[in-house]
């Protein structure tokens, strides 16, 4: 009878000890419990809830929905910071509304004047017929000749280089055609044809010696 008994506590004993070896700690009635001793030996961490029977404990999930989530919205502020990053191109010009006067008279023009790299641009044909002066146009070079009196200038469409009196200027903004009308820099025109230039405004006065 007592060997039974012995032998039925060592059985109980042994199974104790193989339990307590494989999952230290007791359990809860959810069948987990927080890791407190040889943490490393099972792949946890001290401190780490987990379970007896298979499931991944709630620390794990909470860390890859955390680590989802961050990198979700890493991806979310990329994109956001790359469509701030995309902005309209600058136009090449835009349209002034700027007057011009010849000795107090204003010059009619029938397009408007433009800008251009901070450079004030206007149509040549009224603007010589103004000033008084002869245009001729040659079509094999792309030159546009400009006289009056003892003044010459010759113009390249595209080309920032004008020669001014036999002199050769560079120009912040070349001569440019839109839509048939060909457009000039203002001041390298007035002052190569020996008039004055002065702005006051939104009206830039020209004075030409009669």
């Amino acid at each position: 009878m007592r060997i039974k008994v012995i032998s039925s506590l060592l059985a109980i004993f042994m199974i104790v000890a193989t339990v307590a070896s494989a999952h230290p700690g007791r359990t809860d009635s959810s069948g987990g419990h927080t890791c407190r001793t040889n943490c490393a030996k099972w792949g946890l961490k001290q401190g780490e809830y987990h379970y007896h029977n298979g499931v991944s404990s709630s620390s794990s999930k909470s860390s890859s929905s955390s680590s989802s989530s961050s990198g979700s919205t890493k991806k979310s502020n990329k994109s956001s910071t790359a469509s701030k990053k995309k902005t309209a191109p600058k136009p090449e010009y835009i349209t002034s509304s700027v007057q011009v006067k010849v000795n107090g008279s204003k010059v009619i023009f029938t397009e408007s004047p433009i800008v251009m790299n901070n450079t004030n641009l206007v149509p040549l044909r009224e603007m010589a017929k103004a000033l008084k002066a002869k245009t001729y146009w040659d079509s094999k070079t792309q030159t546009i000749t400009v006289t009056k009196d003892k003044y010459k200038l010759i113009f390249t469409l595209g080309s920032k280089k004008v020669k001014v009196n036999g002199k050769e200027v560079t120009l912040q903004a070349a001569p440019k055609e839109i839509k048939g009308t060909t457009y000039i820099p203002l001041r390298v025109l007035v002052e190569g044809l020996g008039a004055s230039l002065t702005s006051s405004g939104n009206t830039l006065t020209v004075k030409v010696k009669e």
